[in-house]
C-alpha cells in the first residue's frame, strides 16, 4: 500500500509551490457533478484532497541557504503579504551611464525571501492533515509497477522507503543534459544598511552596466531598496566560469563606492548564487510515474536565469491536471519560440558577436518596458517579437541563427541555482 498519493522530493521554490497549490482548493470547473455515483465520487473527493509527503534535505550543506526571488506581475498577487519589496519604477543604466527610467505598469517588480515564502506555505500544510513532512536525504527515487518508490536516509542514518503514485523531484540535476550554448549566471548580493537616507523606496536599478566587461557575456549591477537605508546590492555575471568570493566583494565595493557614492554602511547579510543559462533541453519525465520540476524541469528561462514565476505555472498546471484526474505531468512553460529565440542571445554573447551590455541596455531604450518584461516573460505574441527583434544586432543574430543547426550538443557539468529563481 502507498504511503502516499504524491511525494514532493525537495522543499525549495519549486517543491513548496506544488504543495501548496495540491492542497488548494480544486481550480473552479473541477467540482463533481451530482448525478455519479457514490463511489465515483468518493474516487473524486480523494483526488481533490490527496495524501501528500513533502520530503526536505536535512539541515547541512544540501539544503541551500536562504535565497531572494525575484519577479514581475500584475498589481495584485498571491504572495504580496510576504514580500520584502515591491517597485513600480525600474531604470537600467548603459555603461556609458545614460539611463532609461519607466514604469511597466500595470505590473510591479517584486521580490520574496525564501525565509517568508516558507512560512506562507507552512501557515497551509502544517494544519492540513492530508501534509505529512519528512527530513530525510533521497538517495534514489524508482519507478515500480504500480506508482514509484524513494529511498533516502534519515539525519539520524536510518534507512526510509516510501512509495507514492506519483513522485515529483526538484532535486538539481548533478550533470546538465547536453547542449550547444551553456553560460552561467553567477551573483553575490550584499544586504546593506546605511546611516543616512540614500535609496529610493519606489524604484529599483535593474540593471546597471556601469561594471567592468568579461570578454565573452556581460556584467551588471542591481539595486533593490527596500527602505531609504536598506538595499539589496548584487553583482552579477553571464559568463563561463564563475569568480572567487574575493573578486565579487571587491566588485560590490567598487560599485558601492562609485556608483552608489557610498563611504559608510553594513553588510547585513550576503547571497550567492549560480544559475544555468543553456540551451539544454531538461526531460520533465523521468518515469511512468516519476517527473522533474522546478529548474530541473526546465522552468528558469534560459535568457534571464528568472525561475519562480514560470514555477507558479508549472505547479499550477501540475495542480489542475491532478485535480481533472489526468496525468500530472509537468507542462513545458517556456514557449519553443522563445526558448529558439534564447538560443540565438546565448551563442551570439558567448561568441562575443554582440556587447552584451549594449545589447540588452539598447533593448530597454528602443522597447516599452512592459513589452520587454512581458517578452522576458514569454508572454508576447510572435508580432511582437519580430518587432523586438529588429531592435537586436541584426546581422550578427542571423549569423547565428544560421549556424545553430549545425551545432552538435556536448554535456558539460556545471554548478545549478542556489536561489532565484525567478
Amino acid at each position: 500500500m502507498d504511503d502516499a498519493e504524491i511525494a514532493i522530493v525537495g522543499a525549495g521554490a519549486a517543491g513548496l509551490s506544488l504543495a501548496y497549490r495540491l492542497c488548494a482548493h480544486p481550480p473552479a470547473g473541477t467540482g463533481h457533478p451530482t448525478n455519479t455515483t457514490p463511489s465515483a465520487r468518493a474516487t473524486a473527493l480523494a483526488r481533490d484532497r490527496p495524501s501528500i509527503v513533502l520530503i526536505d534535505a536535512p539541515r547541512g550543506p544540501l539544503r541551500p541557504p536562504e535565497r531572494t526571488w525575484c519577479f514581475w506581475e500584475g498589481s495584485e498577487g498571491e504572495f504580496d503579504a510576504s514580500l520584502s519589496g515591491v517597485w513600480d519604477t525600474l531604470r537600467v543604466r548603459a555603461p556609458d551611464g545614460t539611463s532609461v527610467i519607466g514604469s511597466p505598469a500595470p505590473l510591479r517588480y517584486k521580490m520574496l525571501r525564501s525565509s517568508s515564502f516558507e512560512e506562507l506555505v507552512a501557515a497551509r500544510l502544517d494544519h492540513d492533515s492530508r501534509v505529512r513532512r519528512v527530513e530525510a536525504e533521497v538517495k534514489e527515487v524508482r519507478d515500480l509497477p504500480q506508482g514509484a518508490e524513494v529511498r533516502a536516509t534519515t539525519p539520524q542514518g536510518e534507512s526510509l522507503a516510501l512509495r507514492a503514485r506519483w513522485v515529483f523531484d526538484s532535486r538539481p540535476l548533478t550533470t546538465l543534459p547536453p547542449a550547444r550554448t551553456t553560460l552561467l549566471q553567477h551573483f553575490r548580493g550584499w544586504f546593506i544598511r546605511t546611516d543616512r537616507p540614500v535609496f529610493e523606496a519606489g524604484l529599483a536599478d535593474l540593471m546597471d552596466f556601469r561594471t567592468p566587461q568579461p570578454a565573452h557575456g556581460l556584467s551588471f549591477a542591481y539595486v533593490l531598496p527596500m527602505t531609504p537605508y536598506d538595499a539589496l546590492v548584487e553583482y552579477t555575471e553571464f559568463s563561463g566560469a564563475v569568480l572567487d568570493e574575493q573578486a565579487y566583494d571587491e566588485a560590490l565595493r567598487l560599485h558601492v563606492k562609485k556608483q552608489l557614492g557610498l563611504e559608510r554602511y553594513e553588510v547585513r547579510s550576503v547571497e550567492q548564487g549560480v544559475i544555468p543559462m543553456t540551451d539544454a533541453r531538461f526531460p520533465r519525465r523521468s518515469g511512468r510515474s516519476v517527473f522533474r520540476i522546478g529548474t530541473a524541469g526546465g522552468a528558469t528561462r534560459p535568457s534571464t536565469g528568472y525561475t519562480f514565476a514560470a514555477v507558479q505555472r508549472q505547479t499550477s498546471a501540475i495542480a489542475a491536471a491532478y485535480h481533472l484526474g489526468r496525468t500530472p505531468e509537468p507542462p513545458p512553460v517556456h514557449a519553443r519560440r522563445s526558448l529558439a529565440m534564447d538560443s540565438v542571445m546565448l551563442r551570439a554573447l558567448d561568441t562575443g558577436r554582440v556587447d552584451g551590455a549594449a545589447f540588452f541596455a539598447g533593448l530597454f531604450d528602443k522597447v516599452p518596458m512592459r513589452r520587454l518584461l512581458r517578452f522576458l516573460d514569454g508572454r508576447t505574441r510572435w508580432d511582437e517579437d519580430f518587432r523586438i527583434g529588429l531592435r537586436t544586432p541584426v546581422l550578427p543574430m542571423l549569423r547565428t541563427v544560421a549556424e545553430l543547426p549545425w551545432l552538435p550538443r556536448h554535456h558539460q557539468t556545471h554548478p545549478l541555482p542556489q536561489r532565484r529563481t525567478s
